[in-house]
């Protein structure tokens, strides 16, 4: 039984454009991703996403040297894609960049890979339940920390929205791996006076 049904999908894909298959190909990946054990894990199903449907979000804060990112572009020129694109949906057909933005940029910017790539992105996307802009946020920066790198200034700015959405210290050191001095020292650095509105200050030292 499984053989057959194995040949007959063969020949319905064999039958198929390339554009068509593609999609064909994403659908039966998001069928067998339905019936899958291990559904709650993002990386079980990976669709390929025409490039002008993921777009960067506006707050990563990670930077790639110019060595890495000819590093980079190496890598994905000789051994291809092994790394998804994180995103998270936005509407029917839209994604929104949470890790992999260097790896989408150099896809649509180098022949080589735009051609090995026929204009799509492998792409694999966070549960609904992470699409809330704060949670995106989080998750980037979860992204991004796990590998080492990110810009302060892009971080201190990341902690002033949040804090402004009303995360308290506690959840943002909780959800974004930091102890409490390094949340002090981002909100700090923002320099904005309503990050320490829920802090009492002693009094100042006068001489008389």
């Amino acid at each position: 039984m499984q053989q057959q049904l194995m040949q007959q999908l063969e020949r319905y894909l064999d039958s198929l454009g390339e554009e068509e298959r593609i999609d064909a190909i994403n659908q039966f990946r998001l069928a067998i991703h339905r019936h899958s054990p291990f559904q709650d894990q993002p990386v079980d199903c990976v669709l390929w996403v025409k490039q002008e449907n993921v777009s960067p979000n506006d707050y990563n804060p990670n930077n790639v040297a110019p060595p890495e990112r000819r590093l980079l572009q190496k890598s994905l020129e000789a051994d291809g894609f092994t790394q998804p694109v994180v995103a998270v949906q936005r509407g029917r057909a839209r994604y929104e960049i949470i890790d992999g933005f260097h790896r989408q940029e150099l896809a649509k910017t180098k022949n080589v890979l735009k051609e090995q790539l026929k204009g799509y992105l492998p792409v694999t996307c966070l549960r609904d339940s992470d699409n809330q802009s704060a949670s995106g946020m989080a998750s980037t920066i979860r992204h991004n920390r796990a590998r080492g790198r990110h810009q302060i200034n892009a971080m201190s700015d990341i902690i002033r929205e949040l804090v402004q959405l009303g995360w308290s210290d506690e959840k943002i050191g909780k959800e974004l791996g930091m102890d409490s001095d390094e949340v002090l020292r981002l909100k700090q650095i923002s320099g904005l006076l309503e990050l320490f509105a829920d802090r009492n200050f002693s009094g100042a030292w006068t001489v008389k």
